[in-house]
């Protein structure tokens, strides 16, 4: 099966999931920024990865998913520029199976302590992270959960995941999801944060 940009859709590892791919700021805007604005406010219960069994660490290509109060949002970048962000869709009670490997995979919950740290506190914003330097990765999105006591960004790691939780770096361009204007975030500065690579 091939999407409407004849891409050929791959469940990655979940059964019955269908991506949704954008590209470029302004499309994710305008597909997910007031859906993603509406978190705002909601505590964060639950962050899932998925982990190799067999070799006992994060697999990058799987989705990765974070429950607000029962909203799920289900994050995959591929590629260096494609993001999917889809609602509710994956159910992690089923088993995983990437594409008939046998790869062992299962849902994690504590897989990082930092984002168990983060569970519990209400999202304060959701920022789209552009990323600007002039190399391979412009153009590319991620996505930063900001709270109280901290933040998690979703990047795309060259074609797999990324997860970190500092401060975006000043290779990155902020916007609040779901300002109309798109604006950047007022107190941008020059800080250190996650690289496109990892």
């Amino acid at each position: 099966m091939a999407d409407r940009d004849n891409r050929q859709m791959f469940d990655f590892g979940v059964s019955g999931y269908r991506p949704e791919w954008l590209t470029g700021l302004s499309m994710i805007m305008q597909a997910q920024g007031r859906r993603l604005a509406a978190l705002e406010g909601r505590r964060l219960t639950r962050v899932l990865v998925v982990w190799d069994l067999e070799d006992d660490t994060w697999f990058t290509d799987g989705p990765v998913l974070l429950d607000f109060d029962g909203e799920q949002v289900e994050i995959v970048h591929n590629k260096f520029d494609d993001l999917s962000i889809t609602w509710n869709a994956v159910d992690p009670a089923r088993p995983l199976d990437w594409a008939g490997t046998g790869i062992p995979l299962r849902w994690r919950q504590d897989a990082f302590p930092e984002a168990t740290a983060l569970l519990g506190q209400a999202l304060r914003s959701v920022e789209l992270l552009e990323y600007v330097d002039d190399d391979l990765a412009r153009g590319m999105v991620a996505l930063g959960f900001v709270f109280p006591h901290g933040r998690m960004t979703v990047y795309n790691a060259m074609d797999e995941n990324g997860i970190a939780f500092g401060d975006p770096g000043p290779s990155y361009a902020r916007h609040v999801a779901g300002a109309a204007d798109g604006s950047r975030d007022r107190d941008r500065g020059p800080r250190r944060g996650p690289p496109p690579g990892g």
